[in-house]
């Protein structure tokens, strides 16, 4: 049975980093593109990062550029997402998620929630001191 994995959450004080992992089982993730979205009550999954599969390009939520960094091991069928110098604002759950893009509609489309069929259970990061 194909599925998602996350694991890496936790709590954190502010300044501090975790690394999410995501073990994708029994997906083609050599042509999947692979991304993180976070979720809080009561707010719609904000999209945090994608990667692209066919040629690696990232793409990031603005409030995050600088401080995560995405990453992928197709070897490993697992992706990654190092969050660095972490906020209080990005206490969230954490979601991982694949599927199948055209080409053509990653940069505009690949941090939209409604392209992605496939997700992981969500891992807590809180931020607090």
């Amino acid at each position: 049975q194909a599925q998602l994995v996350e694991s890496g959450g936790g709590l954190v004080q502010p300044g501090g980093s975790l690394n999410l992992s995501c073990v994708a089982s029994r997906f083609p993730l050599e042509v999947y593109e692979v991304a993180w979205f976070r979720q809080v009550p009561g707010n719609e999954r904000e999209g945090v990062s994608c990667m692209s599969s066919e040629d690696g390009a990232t793409y990031y939520l603005d409030s995050v550029k600088g401080r995560f960094i995405a990453s992928r091991d197709n070897g490993k069928a697992t992706f990654y997402l190092q969050m660095n110098n972490l906020k209080p604002e990005d206490t969230a759950t954490y979601f991982c998620a694949t599927d199948f893009i055209r080409p053509e509609n990653i940069a505009t489309m690949c941090l939209n929630a409604h392209e992605y069929e496939y997700w992981g259970q969500g891992t807590q990061v809180t931020v607090s001191s």
